[in-house]
């Protein structure tokens, strides 16, 4: 295998593991979600969107995902032409979600238009621990094994630090919204990031898939804390959405609400990519459960009270 590599990245969340490993100059091709760090931009995109969501609403486009997905489409399409001039000789993409990035179909299809054929990394995390597994792969395949080592020991201090400060607290009873029309749960990683940071959320599930929740299961449920967390969506935008609840019947009372506790938060940097900047994302949580416990000095558009 040759020691210089020449990576497309398929999604945000491997070009994240890339730079991290200090591998940027490597990086000849990524998605058109590709945007952090910022030394990625300017890189040739590789993968776009195949479908126009921009002019839909929330529901417009989980009508509009949900149908070609299940006609067997994909909402990612791989721009061959482009794929075949930056040539890369390795492959970083993921067999998990659809809706979330280019899947095990898109891959191989851009296969076929190159030669000589690269090499594929597939990274299909669930938990945490599957996000440590696929930097380590990427790490061993890549030679930074060293520095992928590092980057999961100072992220396991980062949680420990965490747990520390919120294990001894009450634990604090949240809702975690992925979408908010129709409103989806919590999945994947994020029950164990709610529980590390002292909260509970009977409603998410963990290391699968999120899923389709009625208003009446969160009516039910009433949570101290309630964390809008659109996926793919940034700050601003999740709290525009989060404006669409306050016309749920029975919205006014629900705990949250009357403590003042509804926060919308950056999805798209620290909750829904599966990479480093969940333990970020864990250290949100924290602050928003436990703020007399747990401060929060990172950038102050990671999150925004709801009014």
């Amino acid at each position: 295998m040759p020691t210089e590599f020449r990576i497309a990245s398929f999604l945000p969340s491997a070009t994240e593991m890339v730079c991290a490993l200090g591998l940027t100059d490597q990086l000849v091709g990524v998605s058109h979600e590709c945007d952090f760090p910022p030394e990625v931009k300017g890189k040739t995109v590789v993968v776009r969107c195949a479908m126009d969501l921009a002019s839909l609403n929330l529901t417009q486009i989980d009508k509009a995902v949900t149908e070609r997905v299940a006609q067997g489409g994909s909402v990612y399409a791989v721009d061959e032409k482009a794929i075949r001039a930056v040539s890369p000789n390795l492959i970083l993409t993921q067999d998990l979600c659809q809706v979330c990035a280019p899947s095990g179909n898109e891959a191989t299809q851009a296969l076929k238009s190159l030669n000589p054929k690269p090499e594929i990394l597939w990274q299909t995390p669930h938990s945490l621990e599957d996000v440590y597994k696929d930097l380590l792969a990427l790490g061993e395949k890549t030679g930074t094994r060293d520095k992928a080592e590092q980057l999961i020991r100072e992220t396991r201090g980062r949680i420990e630090t965490v747990r520390a400060a919120t294990s001894p607290l009450p634990k604090v009873k949240v809702f975690f919204m992925e979408w908010v029309d129709p409103i989806f749960c919590g999945g994947h990683w994020v029950p164990e990031l709610i529980g590390w940071a002292g909260g509970v959320d009977e409603i998410s599930k963990p290391n699968v898939d999120s899923v389709r929740i009625p208003w009446e299961e969160i009516l039910r449920l009433n949570p101290e804390v309630l964390v809008v967390s659109p996926c793919g969506y940034g700050t601003k935008d999740a709290v525009k959405q989060a404006e669409q609840l306050k016309s749920r019947p029975g919205w006014r009372d629900l705990a949250a609400v009357k403590k003042g506790r509804v926060f919308a938060v950056d999805a798209n940097a620290y909750f829904a990519r599966p990479g480093l900047r969940l333990a970020m994302g864990l250290e949100i949580l924290a602050h928003l459960f436990h703020p007399e416990a747990c401060a929060w000095d990172g950038p102050a558009d990671a999150f925004a009270r709801v009014p």
